[in-house]
């Protein structure tokens, strides 16, 4: 699966010497990362929210990014040549 392009969410930025640039909360330090690993250790959004001192809408915004961009069509694959045998 291609890596998601989060330049293109709203509640995210990622900066610089900011968490070593990981894409992050916008004006927080809290990694988008963190809200995939709690939902996968069977967390809600709510709680997320909460202990991670986000709003309910960040952390939705970020969950509907990410499935907008499952649905994003594949770009076409690359086409093999004699110089690259599989």
């Amino acid at each position: 699966m291609a890596a998601l392009d989060w330049s293109q969410c709203p509640a995210v930025e990622s900066v610089p010497g900011k968490l070593s640039g990981a894409w992050v909360f916008r004006d927080t330090r809290m990694p988008v990362s963190a809200v995939f690993e709690n939902l996968e250790a069977g967390a809600t959004a709510e709680e997320i929210a909460q202990w991670f001192h986000l709003t309910r809408e960040q952390v939705v915004t970020v969950l509907e990014f990410a499935a907008r961009s499952l649905d994003a069509p594949l770009p076409p694959p690359s086409r093999l040549t004699d110089a690259h045998p599989v």
